[in-house]
C-alpha cells in the first residue's frame, strides 16, 4: 500500500520525530511504500491568502496552486497524520494544510446546487497519531477537537468504510518513559494491520 505520512512538528528530534520514525519503520517492515510529507522541512506556506479565498470554488485553480501536494494525495491509498496538540488543535502549519490543500476539487466536489460529495474515495485507511500535554480527562471536557477532526470529519471525504485509527498520547506534561514506550509499541501494532 502507498501511504502519505503528514508530519507537523518543527523539531525532527522531538518525541513527535521519534513517533514519525517509528511509524515509518513499521510501515516499511510491513511492506508499504511511504511518502513523508514533513510540512516544516518542506517549507509549506500555511496562510490562506485573500486571493486564494476569493478563488476558493475554482477547482482548476485549487488543483494547480498546490499541484505537488494534490498529486501526492491522489497517489496514495492511506494517510497518516502525526502532530502535537497546541492550544486544543493541530499546529497552524497543519491547519493551513487543510485550509489550502483540502479544498473543492481535492477533498470534495461541489454540485451547482451546493451538494457536497467526497472526492478522496481512493483513500482506504486513515490514522492520526497525536500527542497532548494535558490529560485525557481534561481534553474530554474540552471536546478533544483533534480527535473529532480525525474520527468524525476526515472520514467523510474518504472511501466508504475506510479503516481509521486514532492514537492519542496524553498527559505529556507529566512524562513517563514506560508509558511512552508502551505507546510506541502500540504504533507498531496499529501499523501492522495497515
Amino acid at each position: 500500500m502507498r501511504v502519505l505520512v503528514v508530519f507537523a512538528h518543527p523539531q525532527g528530534d522531538s518525541l513527535n520525530g521519534t513517533i514519525r520514525d517509528r511509524a515509518i519503520a513499521a510501515l516499511h517492515n510491513n511492506g508499504h511504500e511511504v511518502d513523508l510529507c514533513d510540512l516544516y522541512a518542506e517549507g509549506f506556506e500555511p496562510v490562506l491568502s485573500a486571493a486564494e479565498r476569493g478563488a476558493y470554488f475554482d477547482v482548476e485553480a485549487n488543483r494547480a496552486r498546490n499541484a505537488g501536494y494534490v498529486d501526492r494525495l491522489f497517489a496514495v491509498e492511506a494517510l497518516i497524520f502525526i502532530f502535537p496538540t497546541w492550544t486544543l488543535g493541530p499546529p497552524a502549519i497543519l491547519k493551513g494544510f487543510f485550509d489550502r490543500v483540502m479544498v473543492p476539487g481535492v477533498s470534495f466536489r461541489l454540485d451547482k446546487d451546493g451538494t457536497l460529495h467526497p472526492n478522496m474515495r481512493h483513500i482506504k485507511r486513515l490514522a492520526a497519531i497525536v500527542t497532548y500535554g494535558r490529560s485525557r480527562a481534561i481534553l474530554w471536557w474540552f471536546g478533544d477537537p483533534p480527535r473529532k477532526m480525525f474520527t468524525r470529519y476526515m472520514p467523510w471525504f474518504l472511501a466508504r468504510g475506510a479503516k481509521r485509527s486514532y492514537l492519542g498520547l496524553y498527559d505529556l506534561h507529566h512524562p513517563q518513559p514506560r508509558r511512552i514506550e508502551r505507546f510506541l509499541k502500540r504504533i507498531d501494532r496499529e501499523i501492522a494491520w495497515f
